[in-house]
């Protein structure tokens, strides 16, 4: 069986959208399928070309046995420009389907991961001319998370979008989303199409304790004697990151109490001159960490903090990043409601939930878990068990191949 993967995000690009599809690929090729995957020359998260890509329209390389099919993308460094970000966009969408109209062979499967939306057009035209079907992947619902995070406010494109979001769902074969909120949104609008559940999780044989280096607390400057909170991914409009700035000024009192914020994003020197302005001396901020030594920095902290806005369209979230946390047995601080807090807190016990954007909730949760000692610790065991039975990226490849055959019948 020939696939290919279809994303503007992947390796040697950090974050997670390329760490979860180049698990995906890698473990499936694995079992003896050919994959192809075409993406973007790298440049996320800086929004800068990386270098030995500079100045190139196409590329074709191998990553651990993946043929990786590159074409050139617009970048611009000005995430709050919409023109440019749109033009980001559609760009790839472009030259993605001119590389894949003369270089790419005839293909029994491609899967395209959405965000970005127009993405999903290329993916179609590909299908339409080289064969094969195509299963479409939403990580995240475009444009209704752009319109609540109020990214887009023009009715026009508002309107547009929603019809092409539409007619790809109706034309693709079969359709994945990655929480089962999005699951359950695109089922009730187009109920005639097969929506299937592709979790995230996370590698259990790299996220473990024989992984991790002791010094790492102390090369950025943490005391062994700090109880750390750690935020690490993208600091951006959705995680509302200016309710722990809030948080914690309001815990200036526990002073071995102290947030790490580890990545960069969009609002990072905003927080930072938050946090200086407030003269906050229990909050760090680390630049963001190569994958390798993800394991390390997880170990580090003694609880991890996933915030999202207070919105519904998060209901149906469940952030990436919790999933390191329950690896390395850490209890979680979730600032999100609905889905994520149901399999998370309710279930499982695998932490303790605060209410989105409410810092005050947020630093009386602290002080909880500060307060229960080796029993807080028992949450992140909680966590734990939880990634070993519903969350392990080898049961998760081991479903999608279920569902690559299911899509390969359908072109018989």
């Amino acid at each position: 069986m020939r696939v290919v993967f279809l994303t503007q995000y992947f390796p040697p690009e950090t974050g997670a959208p390329q760490n979860r599809l180049y698990d995906l690929a890698r473990r499936i090729s694995q079992s003896g399928i050919d994959i192809t995957i075409m993406t973007a020359m790298p440049n996320y998260p800086a929004m800068e070309i990386h270098k030995g890509y500079k100045g190139k329209f196409f590329c074709r390389e191998e990553i651990d046995g993946l043929e990786v099919l590159r074409s050139w993308i617009f970048v611009r460094n000005a995430r709050k420009n919409m023109v440019f970000r749109l033009l980001n966009y559609i760009s790839f969408s472009v030259t993605s389907f001119l590389v894949g109209l003369f270089k790419l062979k005839k293909f029994d499967v491609i899967f395209c991961e959405s965000p970005p939306l127009f993405l999903g057009l290329t993916s179609y035209l590909l299908k339409a001319m080289k064969g094969g079907t195509m299963i479409f992947n939403i990580s995240d619902l475009w444009p209704e998370s752009a319109e609540r995070l109020g990214l887009v406010t023009d009715r026009r494109l508002l309107g547009m979008a929603r019809k092409l979001e539409e007619f790809l769902y109706r034309k693709s074969d079969i359709i994945t989303g990655q929480t089962q909120g999005i699951v359950g949104n695109i089922s009730r609008r187009i109920p005639d199409r097969e929506v299937y559940w592709l979790k995230n999780g996370v590698d259990l044989s790299f996220f473990n304790e024989g992984k991790i280096d002791l010094d790492w607390r102390g090369r950025v400057g943490l005391s062994p004697d700090d109880f750390i909170i750690m935020y690490a991914g993208i600091h951006g409009f959705a995680q509302g990151l200016d309710t722990v700035i809030e948080a914690a000024g309001m815990l200036k009192d526990m002073q071995h109490v102290r947030f790490v914020f580890v990545g960069q994003g969009p609002v990072k020197e905003k927080l930072q001159n938050s946090a200086e302005d407030l003269k906050l001396s229990n909050l760090t901020f680390v630049d963001p960490q190569p994958r390798e030594m993800m394991p390390s920095v997880i170990a580090a902290c003694d609880a991890g903090l996933v915030p999202l806005r207070k919105l519904d369209l998060f209901k149906g979230a469940i952030p990436s990043k919790v999933f390191e946390f329950l690896a390395m047995r850490k209890p979680v601080l979730l600032g999100v409601d609905g889905e994520a807090r149901g399999i998370l807190i309710d279930d499982s016990h695998s932490g303790l939930f605060f209410e989105p954007e409410n810092a005050a909730d947020l630093s009386e949760k602290v002080r909880q878990l500060v307060e229960m000692g080796d029993r807080g610790k028992s949450l992140g065991e909680n966590g734990y068990r939880l990634a070993q039975s519903k969350f392990d990226r080898r049961k998760i490849a081991a479903d999608f191949m279920v569902i690559l055959n299911r899509a390969k019948s359908k072109t018989i």
